[in-house]
């Protein structure tokens, strides 16, 4: 890819793009409004290609809150590198939740409307609303009408992204049967796929929460912390891959699924530790200890706290009030951000991974 030639000032582009590249989504978006050559420059395939490939690499955590006094959704946005800023999802123009969240994007779900989905890019507040389901069986997922399962998987380098709801399915007047039924909304379509298949696998809130995109594929924890549920996009199979032994071994542990710098990764955390364990070998599914951290610094904090977000270098982790960052390198803990007035819900389970993109929801 070729970057355009507009040198008409004192640096040369290339000079400009790598000073472009680094700014924060906002201050870009100011940018591409000072200069006809700029906004060309910012809009260019190579650049956001870059772009996204930068930034990609800085996971932030999304805490989202509710202003009662409109009810609509704001979230906090707790970024290692720069800080806390607040932002609001009010350009939907709808009541919504976050489900799910991958490179940039968000799925959320009208809470007036279950049947409607949107996805959105809540830096450059640009949005989709998704086309309206109409097959039945989304409307009769158990327990609640919802998707137990809801997953948004994005191809930084395709541009093109997928939305994933599954569940069992429920027969009006019976019980839920073993059937999982599963919508996949393509972008390049703009079109829903169904697909059927036999699970009989259950999922806590955070595993829900906590889906993984990674080789293609998204990746959910079952309840029983012993195995990962995986659907295969390309393929559009379902498979399931083994977690190391020692991740559910031991009473009181608790396990969670993250990604860390393009690998599928489990933390466990007990009373003194926590270990992380990254899939170096995907195809042959071979797990690789590549952390043990202890605890006893925060101890008073363990039982609450759950891991959100992480890199090679860090790792972030919210409790009830608090998202705290732990410095891999140095070994340091830090305050990052802790609630101030009185939450109803604790923050890890408001909290999403996130990173900041210039991914189109068009």
């Amino acid at each position: 890819m070729n970057i355009p030639n507009l040198n008409h000032g004192f640096l040369p582009d290339e000079v400009v793009l790598q000073i472009l590249v680094r700014l924060p989504v906002k201050s870009l978006l100011r940018i591409k409004c000072v200069s006809k050559h700029w906004y060309l420059l910012t809009s260019d395939k190579f650049f956001i290609t870059l772009y996204n490939e930068l930034h990609v690499k800085n996971p932030v955590v999304l805490i989202e809150t509710t202003e009662s006094s409109e009810l609509r959704s704001s979230l906090i946005c707790v970024d290692n590198l720069n800080g806390v800023n607040e932002f609001s999802l009010d350009f939907i123009r709808d009541r919504v939740k976050v489900r799910a969240s991958c490179n940039g994007l968000l799925c959320c779900s009208s809470i007036p409307n279950k049947a409607l989905y949107y996805v959105c890019n809540p830096m450059t507040r640009d949005y989709k609303l998704l086309p309206r389901i109409r097959e039945r069986p989304i409307t009769t997922f158990h327990p609640n009408g919802e998707a137990t399962l809801v997953g948004l998987a994005c191809d930084l380098f395709t541009q093109k992204y997928n939305v994933v709801l599954a569940g069992h399915h429920r027969t009006f007047g019976h019980r839920p049967q073993n059937t999982f039924a599963c919508l996949v909304f393509d972008s390049e379509s703009n079109k829903w796929r169904k697909l059927i298949s036999m699970q009989d696998d259950s999922f806590t809130h955070m595993n829900r929460n906590q889906v993984v995109f990674v080789n293609g594929s998204l990746h959910w924890m079952t309840e029983t912390c012993s195995l990962v549920l995986v659907l295969d996009l390309n393929l559009d199979i379902w498979r399931k891959i083994l977690l190391p032994n020692e991740v559910g071994s031991g009473s009181g542990n608790r396990a969670y699924l993250l990604e860390s710098d393009g690998f599928l990764s489990v933390i466990r955390i007990s009373d003194s530790w926590m270990t992380i364990w990254n899939l170096k070998d995907y195809e042959r599914e071979k797990w690789e200890m590549v952390d043990r951290v202890s605890l006893r610094c925060i101890r008073e904090m363990v039982p609450g706290i759950f891991p959100i977000s992480q890199t090679g270098e860090y790792v972030f982790l919210a409790t009830h009030k608090q998202v705290m960052v732990y410095k891999r390198k140095s070994r340091a803990w830090k305050e990052m951000y802790s609630v101030k007035n009185s939450s109803t819900l604790p923050l890890w389970f408001l909290a999403h991974a996130f990173r900041s993109t210039i991914f189109s929801c068009h």
